[in-house]
């Protein structure tokens, strides 16, 4: 383990201090254990953070539960990924209000290049099954990994499917990692530690109580390129999962259901106001986020007679070493301002260097 977990596992455990502040004091002070070694007059010259947070930064007793959570994942054999870590997943990290940690045990790639989470209600239909079926089994030849909620209903079928599919299965927990719930998903659970695994911002000893619930929605919405939405009635949680997809630019699909049936009000709502795309099958998916059409041959004449500038060298570059790149992405890599990015995608984009991809998202031709 990290020399630096300590202070990284003791910034989640500040009250007061959330993830938007705990990666501004880290910022500010140029690193975890910068942050517990400061000065308290400096400290409280952090915006957000007065003489109060300041002096319990101070106070050596979060050290004692630092302790025992590290006994517990050395234990259990999980690996704890701050939010600055290469394995960390790089999707959730761009968002504002990813978490500073995350609990993870399993063997999937949390980078894979196609991720998809699939969320839908407790209360599923027969129709809610198939279709959750049909869909994940039609992603097979994408090779996506599947990520949902390990909860009754859509979820379990959606991490079901997958298993049997033979694609990675991802369950985002609303509690720590010393149980399961429901229960009676144990045995799932531990199926999918094979070809998947779970993670969970959640310290060891956290129940899985209501609040937690919205919370564990933003990382299945933050991890994935997109989110499916399969049955769900109109205030339910995954709509919540929705909405926070469609507030970091991901795609949101969601399946019609009949009218009037109170599990499918959800979905037909979301597509009505153009939240979400129809969706029918898993070709949907595929044409829309341009899974299907094979990538283009490398425009090597532009290339070679094509001087770039340092700004737009920095673009290319960081485009060539992936497959695809979201533009807050090259924002955060490049340092450039998000107008100079959007201007050299746009003239790449006229001069037939790159493809624009759904939830603004680029390639190279």
């Amino acid at each position: 383990m990290s020399e630096q977990l300590p202070y990284h596992i003791a910034l989640t455990l500040l009250s007061g201090v959330g993830d938007v502040m705990g990666k501004k004091l880290v910022a500010y002070c140029g690193g975890a254990e910068a942050v517990f070694k400061e000065k308290r007059g400096i400290l409280e010259k952090v915006p957000g953070i007065g003489p109060l947070t300041a002096k319990q930064i101070h106070n050596q007793e979060v050290f004692d539960r630092v302790e025992q959570e590290m006994s517990f994942l050395q234990k259990h054999d999980i690996t704890a990924l701050f939010y600055l870590d290469k394995r960390y997943p790089k999707r959730l990290q761009h968002c504002a209000d990813s978490p500073m940690m995350l609990y993870y045990k399993g063997n999937a790639d949390l980078n894979m290049q196609r991720i998809v989470g699939v969320v839908g209600t407790r209360n599923a239909s027969e129709y809610g099954r198939q279709m959750c079926e049909q869909v994940v089994e039609g992603l097979i030849e994408s090779h996506v990994m599947i990520v949902s909620g390990l909860a009754y209903g859509i979820d379990s079928y959606a991490h079901r499917a997958a298993l049997r599919s033979g694609l990675p299965t991802l369950g985002v927990l609303a509690h720590g990692l010393d149980r399961i719930y429901p229960y009676t998903n144990k045995g799932l659970s531990e199926r999918m530690l094979s070809q998947g695994g779970l993670i969970t911002e959640f310290m060891s000893g956290t129940k899985p109580d209501r609040e937690n619930f919205p919370r564990r929605n933003r990382i299945v919405a933050g991890m994935c390129d997109a989110i499916v939405v399969v049955e769900s009635a109109k205030k339910g949680g995954a709509l919540i999962t929705a909405d926070i997809a469609n507030s970091y630019n991901r795609d949101v699909f969601a399946i019609p259901g009949r009218i009037g049936d109170v599990y499918s009000e959800g979905c037909n709502y979301f597509i009505r106001t153009n939240r979400a795309a129809l969706l029918e099958s898993a070709e949907n998916i595929r044409y829309i986020m341009g899974w299907d059409d094979p990538k283009p041959a490398a425009n090597t004449q532009t290339r070679l007679f094509r001087e770039f500038n340092p700004d737009e060298e920095k673009i290319m570059q960081l485009l060539r070493g992936a497959e695809a790149c979201g533009i807050d992405e090259l924002m955060l890599k490049s340092e450039l301002q998000a107008s100079k990015v959007a201007a050299i995608l746009l003239n790449f984009e006229f001069e037939g260097l790159v493809t624009a991809l759904p939830g603004k998202r680029f390639r190279l031709c």
